[in-house]
């Protein structure tokens, strides 16, 4: 296994986008959040076909260490600026993806207000600059916008409108989501913007923050699973979610940014495959051949009890499917950890 698994599947990504003819060259993007998870991955995949990039992050959760390696070449520009805040480029922006926001749930009672101001304030400033410069606008939104869905509508489809509590102590994220797309739609509608909703599902992979303080289940458990700490599982494990790794989802991204047919479009983005929270507990115990104990804790309120997409559409328009199987991705994960802590 290669040291850097990053570059690795960055430039097996580049390969296989090129392969069905989606290359940005030439074309300069803007991507809030790009020195966050997602959004390092997207600046590293464009830089490296030839796209101009404009990276625009208040490093409120992206990290410098991300895109550090990006900062000396020529078609990479670094901003430092809060995108809930009006801003203007004098470049001529083609696309923008609109990446930026918190993600994990224990920052949901940390950083409510930050939270719901990138994705309405900051959408509505990021659709501002897709307007004066007539470029596509790409929004990640979540899969967190269905709430704890009803078990007749899992695996869930776009069509689906949510049961979401609007009050509870996910609806930071969870409605600034749903008034993330609501503006993106009223955009499109009022202004005839090109965009492209992506509600994606669980992702994990190399540069997730590490630690139980950001609550991201998976790099919580190899965090833990590798200093020999309990693997700390909510409620009795049996809720489920849906892994994609990093480098499936920022392909369905970008794809569903080149191709003319996912205009106007909401598109879920996940793996079909279900996983109890239970199993993932012991699969990474297992292939980080870790000795951690399994404890439980009380489930949060208003956790989902199950999240699967239906991927249907996204398999239809965009031919889009997850290549990487959970505990292939999970291994290059935890080799990512481990070389990251040496």
């Amino acid at each position: 296994m290669p040291v850097d698994v990053v570059n690795e599947d960055v430039n097996s990504l580049v390969k296989n986008l090129n392969k069905h003819g989606i290359n940005f060259e030439g074309q300069t993007v803007l991507v809030t959040g790009g020195a966050g998870f997602l959004g390092s991955w997207t600046c590293d995949v464009l830089v490296k076909q030839g796209a101009k990039v404009i990276c625009v992050d208040n490093f409120s959760s992206g990290q410098m260490k991300n895109i550090q390696h990006l900062r000396r070449l020529n078609n990479f520009k670094l901003v430092k600026h809060d995108i809930s805040q009006s801003t203007s480029f004098n470049e001529q922006i083609d696309l923008v993806m609109h990446l930026a926001s918190r993600a994990s749930p224990l920052e949901f009672a940390k950083f409510p207000i930050e939270i719901l101001k990138a994705n309405t304030l900051g959408t509505l400033v990021a659709l501002e600059i897709a307007k004066k410069h007539k470029a596509k606008i790409v929004y990640t939104s979540s899969s967190e916008i269905y709430g704890d869905p009803d078990p007749a509508h899992v695996p869930t489809p776009e069509t689906y409108w949510g049961n979401v509590n609007s009050v509870g102590p996910r609806s930071c994220y969870d409605e600034a989501k749903r008034a993330g797309e609501a503006f993106v739609t009223a955009y499109k509608v009022q202004h005839g913007l090109d965009t492209r909703i992506l509600r994606v599902f669980n992702t994990f992979g190399p540069r997730l923050r590490p630690g139980d303080i950001y609550g991201r289940v998976i790099s919580r458990f190899i965090d833990q699973a590798l200093k020999g700490e309990p693997l700390t599982v909510f409620g009795d494990g049996t809720q489920t979610r849906s892994f994609t790794y990093v480098a499936d989802t920022v392909e369905g991204m970008l794809e569903a940014a080149w191709l003319p047919q996912a205009l106007g479009e909401v598109i879920n983005l996940g793996s079909s495959v279900e996983t109890r929270i239970i199993d993932l507990a012991k699969i990474i115990r297992k292939l980080a051949e870790s000795d951690s104990k399994i404890e439980f804790r009380p489930l949060p309120i208003n956790d989902p009890r199950r999240r699967c997409p239906d991927v249907s559409k996204a398999e239809k328009l965009l031919e889009w499917k997850p290549k990487i199987g959970l505990e292939q991705g999970l291994m290059r994960t935890i080799i990512w950890f481990q070389r990251k802590s040496t």
